[in-house]
């Protein structure tokens, strides 16, 4: 019999107590999730000091199958957790398919998207490890926003560098995290050295989330108890989203039915990882067929079209190497609205993954991704932000292959904040005025010429 039930929601009280950490069921080698140290030992601005607490750090390192969320964090996420987990009925009358589409919504928070959940977890553990300002770049905006009202939900400073292009595009972002108290500061700037250097050499740099990382980093440590924080890539964020996964698994259970795809778009991989990582889990557990779809852009094809090596997570090598699925740290993808995806690296956990045929991944221009994000605005009354409009796109590909083969699959896939602060870029859609800008072959060669040769020694530390 066909539900028609539209929603599966949870009481607050069933907010999940702890994150997951997929190091406890996948093969990784220790020296691939450690760092090898950069090539000097003297970055642009002095020695890099350690950023990530190390009671942060630990739980995203280890092989504990379980972290607890701190309850601090916990009472945050219950303002606005458990998000809810909708059944697109509407879509799949639209769509003619058999497929049964559920999407987990993540973008019911103050800050509009899924970045919250990382934000607040980080700024509990850099206050409580003395921390007074805190760093960051940002792509579209969003985990800037994030950060920011994390930073002032605690009495933390917070400095922004947004990637130029997106500070252009989305100026009530910028707007949002000046609310909150955050210096914004659009990326390449005059402010660092790093940033300084990039625009003598290209006054009309439209900049990356490798160049704002490099231009936050740098900054981190010219002022009083300066941290740098990161909103993706790195083993803590991942694990801070899998609260998104945790929830879904109960409420796919209360729908009585278990993915036979799940699917997120990506950037560095907080998204993605954040609801397939539990259900990886499951799938292990379970012996399900279920397959895991990252959707990238055509203008950041790191997966589809990178090279799984040891690189840098900014442009100016400050940081230390992780082995990821790569285009090189100097990177600049075109300027495309889905800021969020044009980081240059995935995760080195999700590359691990993908390195392993445990994943899929697929690419999209970008008028075919506003095409399926106005589409779900039509058919669900919901905007999706650029970057969750890659998810929709792949998803409405699933069930029209669905209908196509007469297969009843479910599909799952996360929208991970809505498009109301990206209406610009659908106005643009709506005039026809969009462009696609896939790469060439060329063009990443070159940039992967760059890569650097990690030290041996630092590397198997």
């Amino acid at each position: 019999m066909k539900s028609t039930r539209n929603q599966f929601l949870m009481d607050e009280d069933d907010v999940p107590t702890h994150w997951y950490n997929i190091l406890a069921d996948l093969d990784v080698p220790s020296a691939d999730v450690r760092r090898a140290r950069p090539a000097t030992d003297e970055p642009r601005a002095g020695k890099l000091a350690p950023n990530i607490p190390l009671s942060m750090y630990r739980g995203s390192v280890g092989r504990r199958r379980f972290v607890e969320i701190p309850a601090e964090v916990r009472e945050q996420y219950q303002t606005w957790r458990p998000t809810p987990l909708i059944r697109a009925h509407r879509l799949e009358a639209a769509l003619e398919t058999p497929a049964h589409i559920y999407y987990k919504y993540e973008g019911a928070n103050a800050s509009g998207s899924h970045k919250l959940n990382s934000a607040l977890a980080q700024a509990h553990y850099y206050k409580k490890s003395g921390v007074e300002h805190v760093t960051t770049g940002t792509g579209a905006g969003q985990w800037g926003s994030a950060l920011s009202m994390a930073c002032h939900a605690v009495g933390l400073d917070c400095t922004v560098f947004m990637v130029r292009v997106s500070h252009a595009q989305k100026p009530y972002r910028r707007v949002l995290m000046e609310l909150n108290g955050a210096r914004v500061i659009a990326s390449p700037s005059g402010t660092t050295q790093a940033g300084r250097e990039l625009l003598a050499a290209s006054p009309d740099n439209a900049g990356s989330v490798s160049i704002a990382n490099a231009e936050a980093l740098e900054y981190a440590q010219t002022v009083r108890n300066g941290r740098f924080a990161v909103g993706s890539g790195e083993n803590h964020v991942l694990l801070h989203q899998t609260v998104i996964g945790e929830e879904a698994l109960q409420q796919m259970a209360a729908a009585g039915e278990f993915p036979d795809v799940v699917i997120a778009s990506m950037g560095a991989g907080s998204n993605f990882a954040g609801l397939a990582f539990p259900f990886y889990r499951e799938k292990l557990r379970s012996g399900a067929a279920t397959r895991l779809v990252a959707v990238e852009p055509e203008a950041c094809p790191k997966l589809t079209k990178g090279r799984y090596a040891w690189d840098y997570n900014d442009i100016s090598g400050t940081t230390p190497m992780t082995k990821m699925y790569t285009l090189g740290h100097t990177f600049v993808a075109p300027g495309v609205h889905a800021g969020g995806l044009r980081y240059h690296g995935a995760a080195p956990l999700v590359s691990s993954l993908y390195d392993q045929g445990l994943m899929e991944a697929v690419a999209y221009g970008q008028k075919a991704v506003f095409e399926a994000g106005a589409f779900f605005a039509r058919t669900e009354n919901l905007v999706p932000a650029p970057e969750s409009a890659h998810a929709v796109k792949a998803a409405i590909d699933e069930a029209v292959k669905a209908r196509e083969e007469r297969s009843p699959k479910v599909i799952l896939f996360n929208v991970s904040g809505h498009g109301m602060l990206d209406l610009s870029a659908y106005d643009q859609y709506l005039a026809g005025n969009l462009e696609d800008h896939a790469v060439s072959d060329e063009q990443i060669a070159a940039s992967l010429a760059a890569l650097p040769d990690p030290d041996p020694v630092g590397a198997a530390s």
